[in-house]
């Protein structure tokens, strides 16, 4: 079986499919099958839309969470230098004369 090529959509075509799906005046398949998506796509667009306009913040997509993780990082990377840096502070304050 061939494996589909990844594709990304837009925020305004999710919510177009999505309010094409709940006009009903298509099937749900018929919609998919047109557009050429799964049908659980767009029952999972819907669910996103809806966790959404609940939290009132658009979900975090895989890139942005990749880019807080290597963001923490650096940020406790930065941390441990500073600490590192008041020590070594600490330590030529004393030997001063």
């Amino acid at each position: 079986m061939e494996q589909r090529e990844h594709r990304k959509h837009s925020r305004e075509f999710k919510l177009e499919v999505v309010r094409l799906a709940l006009l009903g005046e298509k099937t749900k398949a018929q919609i998919a099958r047109e557009l050429g998506i799964r049908v659980n796509q767009i029952r999972q667009w819907r669910l996103d839309f809806e966790a959404e306009e609940r939290t009132g913040s658009p979900l975090p997509t895989p890139c942005a969470i990749d880019d807080l993780a290597a963001l923490q990082r650096e940020n406790n990377r930065l941390r441990q230098e500073v600490e590192l840096l008041k020590k070594a502070t600490i330590y030529f304050v004393r030997q001063l004369p």
